[in-house]
């Protein structure tokens, strides 16, 4: 199972909003052609703090005015913007890590406890394949995991009468199942909803992308880098995607 990112939902702008009420202060806005919605709104951000339209305005374009603001390291007006994902066919060791970015982001996971796991697909390591012995091992303690989830699930499922909340069939499968998810190892596949603003995603990319040693990292990172770049490309223009002898990719920060 390969991990895979969808883009669920993205910051708009109102343009014609905004241009009605530059009108009533008597100013005017000299917009850049081909910009998407999210980079016209960091831009109108950015003006605001000086009112830099009208005459006021400076000849920068629209990508110049951002990559401006990045090399400056202004990027506080880039948290205006940001984007919802749907992260699956990702382990729980991968999101054990990925929720450590707590500033400008918002998860909701896929519970264990409100999710029966018996079915429960696994992620195997990347280049785990190459590894005939480790594979084998790491095939076998699977099924072992599978099965003891199995077991530990129905044996407290006939005992329920000794748990303290018997009467509570709700609160009888929560407790079944945190006892029972207790033997499921870090491979277990999850879904997680991701929602980030721009600064953000810089940060995680810039942390996280480029690790060599955390290949799923590195993947869902990539995964991350073309759905932004193709949204909108001037805010992660300083980003490239690069590939290691293995094949697997790697996300690379190149200062302008």
């Amino acid at each position: 199972m390969n991990p895979k990112v969808s883009l669920l939902a993205k910051s708009s702008f109102n343009a014609k909003e905004f241009i009605k009420l530059l009108k009533y202060y008597r100013l005017t806005w000299r917009r850049s052609r081909g910009a998407s919605q999210a980079e016209e709104l960091v831009e109108v951000a950015g003006r605001v703090c000086y009112m830099s339209f009208g005459k006021r305005q400076s000849p920068k374009s629209n990508k110049e005015y951002i990559q401006h603001l990045i090399a400056s390291g202004h990027e506080s007006v880039l948290e205006h913007v940001s984007w919802t994902f749907l992260v699956t066919g990702v382990s729980r060791a991968f999101t054990h890590q990925f929720v450590r970015h707590r500033i400008g982001f918002s998860y909701s996971q896929l519970s264990q406890q409100y999710h029966d796991e018996e079915d429960a697909d696994f992620v195997v390591p990347y280049n785990m394949d190459k590894f005939p012995e480790a594979m084998k091992a790491w095939e076998e303690s699977i099924k072992v995991a599978k099965s003891s989830y199995v077991k530990i699930r129905n044996a407290v499922i006939r005992e329920e009468n000794r748990l303290p909340m018997k009467n509570n069939k709700r609160e009888i499968i929560r407790a079944m199942r945190s006892m029972a998810r207790s033997v499921l190892p870090n491979s277990t596949e999850t879904k997680i909803v991701v929602t980030a603003n721009a600064r953000s995603l810089r940060n995680y990319l810039n942390a996280r992308g480029s690790i060599i040693g955390d290949s799923e990292m590195r993947i869902v990172s990539a995964c991350f880098l073309e759905i932004l770049q193709k949204d909108s490309p001037e805010l992660f223009s300083d980003f490239k995607l690069k590939h290691l002898d293995d094949n697997s990719p790697i996300v690379v920060r190149e200062k302008h």
